[in-house]
C-alpha cells in the first residue's frame, strides 16, 4: 500500500487585472455611501429650518415647544425675588420645575425632598 499525500490547494494570486477592479469597486461603493451621507445631510439641514408668518424658526424652537408642553423644559427662568403660592401658579408663570437654590423654590413645594418641585413627574 502507498500512502497518498491529500490534496492541498494553493492559493492563486490575483493578477494586477483583477486586484485593480477590485480596488475600483471598493472605491466607488464608498464614494456612492458618502455622496448618500452628504445629500441625507443636506435634506436635513435644509429641512430643519422652516419659513412661517413670524420669520424663521429652527428645529430646536419646535424641540423646546414640545418639552415645554411636556413639562419636561421650562418656558421661562425664575427672576430673583419670586414667591410662588404653589406648584399651579410656578407653572402658570412658566418657571415649574423649581431647583434647589433658585428664586422661588421652597421645600414645601418639594413632595419628595430631592429638590426639584413642581417637577412633572414627582420621585422621577
Amino acid at each position: 500500500m502507498t500512502f497518498k499525500k491529500p490534496f492541498r490547494a494553493v492559493p492563486i494570486k490575483e493578477g494586477r487585472r483583477y486586484r485593480g477592479r477590485r480596488a475600483d469597486q471598493q472605491r466607488s461603493q464608498y464614494s456612492r455611501v458618502l455622496t448618500g451621507a452628504a445629500l441625507a445631510g443636506a435634506v436635513i439641514g435644509i429641512g430643519s429650518v422652516a419659513v412661517s408668518d413670524e420669520g424663521v424658526s429652527t428645529a430646536s424652537d419646535a424641540a423646546k415647544t414640545v418639552a415645554v408642553s411636556a413639562g419636561l423644559m421650562r418656558a421661562n427662568t425664575p427672576q430673583p425675588g419670586a414667591y410662588y403660592r404653589n406648584c399651579d401658579a410656578a407653572r402658570a408663570a412658566g418657571v415649574a420645575p423649581l431647583y434647589y437654590g433658585e428664586p422661588g423654590y421652597r421645600e414645601g413645594m418639594d413632595g419628595d425632598g430631592d429638590g426639584i418641585a413642581c417637577e412633572p413627574y414627582p420621585g422621577m
